[in-house]
Formats: structure tokens, sequence, C-alpha cells
């Protein structure tokens, strides 16, 4: 189970939510990335952090990321 999503009876559904759910757990499969709160497709994701000092040395100049330092990055995913 990735995700769990329980409302009362008595409590309206949101659809779009629910979609936007579903696309960020593919999204997230297939680049390798994590989605942040209230992300929707064609937004920013984040880059996971790095394991190493060479990937952080290496992250700290990467093109097409976007951050306020090395350890928190965001990319485009197309």
């Amino acid at each position: 189970m990735r995700a769990f999503m329980a409302y009362p009876m008595t409590t309206g559904r949101d659809v779009g939510e629910i979609v936007r759910l579903v696309t960020a757990l593919q999204t997230t499969d297939a680049h390798g990335v994590a989605t942040p709160a209230g992300w929707k497709p064609g937004e920013p994701v984040l880059a996971p952090p790095p394991r190493t000092q060479a990937m952080a040395a290496e992250r700290a100049t990467a093109v097409g990321a976007a951050g306020p330092d090395w350890y928190y990055r965001t990319k485009e995913t197309s």
C-alpha cells in the first residue's frame, strides 16, 4: 500500500486530489524524485539527497537543478 485516504461518509471527496496523488506516485517512480505537498504536474520536484561527498560536489554544480544550497534541490521532470 502506497497511500491511504479515509473520509467520513458525511465528508465530500475531491477526485482531483486523488488523481494528483496517483500522478505524483507515478512521477516519483518514473524519475526517482519526491513531490512536495500540493505538487501539481509540471511543477518542479525534489531531487533525492546526495548519498556521498562526491555526489554532493557534483550536485553543487549540476545543470538544470535549482535550490538554496547543495542539499535542497528541485528539478524539472520533463
